[in-house]
């Protein structure tokens, strides 16, 4: 069965898509299956692409919009073609991180709490998290410590933006593969702030796999990722992203349901430690795929 990488797209994280992608093909191709990359162009004719590709496996590789958010995933299904990762419904919701968030809350499941604005337009408090409602790889967000910095960033639509206060403690990711979370890492990002630069750009981000954390938080991070991904029906290897309080909580922040696969992404490290090869991981993501049959 001929396998299609799907990478690239339309979104502000086309590049990291690419890399992703590529690192996949090779993989893919290391484990002697058939593959052919599809970049789709931000303005190309995606279902004519994957038709003409004569495929009959699809490797989602996307990242942002029209890659996560379940529009690649319903195009996939209109034409039968089995696929990576969460459905239509999962990736919607998840890619949404107000709906996303608001599920998890009503299933006492920890969530970043919610800054209101005043009635001058400002948060009634500082320092706040603002971060866009529908992006992935913290495309967008600031961290904004007073009034006249929130005068100078650009938001036209608030409620295309979730304006949280920042949870104070470790921040951990937790990667679930088939159901089964793996082991947890921690993030320390130079800067402090784990945003695109420290993810993608800068070279001092240290990643501590399995976490510098007591065995009952990283019990607890493990378990609260797999309810996580439980409740909101995704597959394949989604990625939960959290911060462990000072006071021992595991407050979740977002859940992504594809994510990267460079040199520097998260589901790698935790699967290696796991004793799942970059290549091993590729195959058995694959392989989720053909046997769902979706």
């Amino acid at each position: 069965m001929r396998v299609g990488v799907l990478m690239g797209g339309a979104s502000a994280e086309r590049e990291v898509s690419l890399r992703s992608g590529q690192a996949v093909v090779a993989a893919l191709q290391r484990g002697g299956r058939s593959v052919v990359a599809l970049d789709l162009p931000p303005d190309g004719d995606w279902p004519a692409m994957i038709r003409e590709a004569e495929i009959g496996v699809a490797f989602v590789a996307l990242h942002g919009t029209l890659g996560e958010d379940g529009a690649i995933q319903g195009l996939l299904e209109t034409i039968g073609m089995p696929y990576t990762g969460s459905g239509v419904m999962a990736s919607a919701i998840c890619m949404n991180k107000r709906v996303s968030k608001d599920l998890l809350h009503a299933h006492s499941i920890p969530v970043a709490m919610d800054i209101p604005l005043g009635a001058d337009g400002f948060p009634v408090r500082y320092p706040v998290f603002v971060k866009p409602v529908a992006q992935g790889s913290s495309v967008g967000l600031h961290l904004v410590t007073s009034a006249a910095e929130w005068a100078e960033i650009t938001i036209t639509d608030t409620s295309d933006w979730l304006i949280e206060m920042p949870a104070k403690g470790v921040e951990v990711a937790v990667s679930v593969l088939d159901g089964e979370a793996l082991p947890c890492i921690e993030v320390r990002p130079a800067s402090g702030i784990y945003d695109y630069a420290a993810k993608y750009e800068a070279h001092d981000t240290r990643y501590i796999c399995p976490a510098e954390l007591p065995v009952e938080s990283q019990r607890l991070c493990m378990d609260q990722a797999e309810m996580a991904v439980a409740l909101l029906e995704c597959r394949g290897a989604p990625r939960v992203d959290m911060i462990v309080t000072d006071g021992g909580e595991a407050v979740v922040l977002e859940v992504n349901t594809i994510p990267g696969m460079t040199s520097t992404s998260l589901l790698p490290k935790s699967a290696a430690v796991a004793g799942i090869g970059f290549d091993a991981l590729c195959l058995r993501m694959l392989a989720s795929a053909t046997r769902d049959g979706l």
